[in-house]
């Protein structure tokens, strides 16, 4: 039975690591569209009017895949907790840096976001 749970588990954590991956991927292409469009603008030397809507839509869509990362965050740490209660023990196959012990995503999350130069 331990094996088979075990086993199970294992494809679920396989699942979620390439979820996790994926944001993480997204989040990029997404923060290197929204830092083209300006360039662009400034390039082709256009009015600051022109595209705006595009660039708040995809600032928009920035801040959902940052919400969503979050909730995948969170779901991590639910599924570690469903581990620990069906008594399989942890693996660490993913980074070489430790989990932060008591990381509260509600903190994370209430962190204010602010301008970087």
């Amino acid at each position: 039975m331990p094996r088979t749970r075990q086993a199970v588990a294992q494809k679920v954590a396989d699942r979620l690591f390439a979820l996790e991956n994926a944001i993480d991927a997204a989040l990029t292409r997404a923060a290197e569209l929204n830092a083209s469009m300006p360039e662009a603008r400034g390039e082709a030397r256009l009015p600051a009017m022109i595209g705006q809507d595009a660039l708040d839509k995809a600032a928009e869509t920035f801040v959902m895949l940052v919400r969503a990362r979050r909730h995948i965050v969170e779901t991590h740490q639910s599924l570690d907790a469903a581990r620990a209660q069906i008594g399989l023990r942890e693996v660490n196959g993913g980074d070489l840096i430790p989990k932060p012990p008591g990381l509260d995503p509600e903190a994370v999350a209430a962190a204010p976001l602010r301008a970087v130069a």
